[in-house]
């Protein structure tokens, strides 16, 4: 039976990531079968045991599903543990282990390919839900100060604050408290607000001289924070795309033991969207 991927989500008809792999396997010289799954979440149990019956041996999730793929794993790696969230799944036998590569991604993608010094930055996490989860354990492990985390429902804000165990340098706030927080050298948006219309409402107030802005998300998903950060005199401005190549590289080596060079992948999805703009 021949070897599947897949990278499963909802909505998911948008993903690169199929593009991504495609384009892995061709820099490796190793074939890969890699499509795109919808899913909802009250599907994604049957689709993924339909996937491992037709040869599925490896498969990401992203939005909405991150949390639920964490329960699904019988064994996890400590980073996907203490994330509480599922990006990147493995056959094992008749199992799942799950990891998450996320937040090596996000790190590697502002450290190495925008040259950002992540050390002590005062952050700001926009959102709790599974991409917020994948990425805070790896921003605490870089290095920078204290993480706030601000989210629609103060219940997911907590409870990740109390998942990431550093009460001293983790801060759960309301969307309410954004104007009397001060300022912050680091924003991520993981949250999927876009999707539905808006973002959060956002004050100039919480922005540093040197603040960074960073939407998980790519493509139109991510223009109206990014036009914000820009508008509010943000000193950098980073989507999601070098994260999303980072976390398929780190994706790529589990399934295949080979780490794939990403700057020429990279830099091909950056020309073919800056074309697509041009376009519009």
């Amino acid at each position: 039976m021949s070897k599947h991927y897949a990278v499963f989500g909802h909505p998911v008809a948008h993903s690169l990531s199929p593009r991504i792999h495609t384009a892995f396997g061709r820099q490796t010289g190793i074939p890969v079968d890699y499509a795109a799954i919808d899913a909802e979440p009250g599907q994604f149990v049957h689709a993924l045991g339909d996937f491992a019956s037709r040869g599925g041996v490896g498969a990401n999730v992203t939005l909405p599903l991150k949390q639920a793929a964490f329960s699904l794993c019988d064994d996890l790696t400590e980073r996907a543990r203490r994330a509480g969230a599922v990006n990147t799944l493995v056959r094992n036998g008749d199992t799942w282990h799950g990891d998450n590569t996320d937040g090596a991604g996000l790190v590697r993608d502002l450290t190495d390919r925008h040259a950002l010094d992540l050390r002590a930055r005062r952050t700001l996490l926009l959102g709790a839900g599974g991409a917020a989860r994948g990425v805070a354990p790896a921003l605490l492990d870089a290095g920078i100060g204290d993480l706030y985390i601000v989210n629609r429902t103060a219940q997911r804000s907590d409870a990740l604050a109390d998942a990431l165990g550093e009460p001293g340098r983790v801060h759960p706030r309301y969307l309410q408290d954004l104007p009397s927080m001060g300022e912050f050298d680091l924003i991520i948006n993981a949250t999927s607000a876009a999707r539905d219309g808006g973002i959060p409402s956002l004050p100039r107030s919480i922005i540093g001289p040197r603040c960074a802005a960073v939407d998980l998300n790519y493509g139109e998903v991510a223009i109206l924070f990014l036009a914000w950060a820009r508008a509010s005199g943000c000193h950098d401005v980073v989507d999601g795309l070098g994260m999303l190549v980072e976390q398929a590289a780190a994706s790529f080596a589990l399934w295949h033991g080979v780490r794939p060079e990403t700057d020429a992948v990279y830099d091909s999805l950056l020309a073919r969207h800056d074309a697509l703009v041009t376009a519009d």
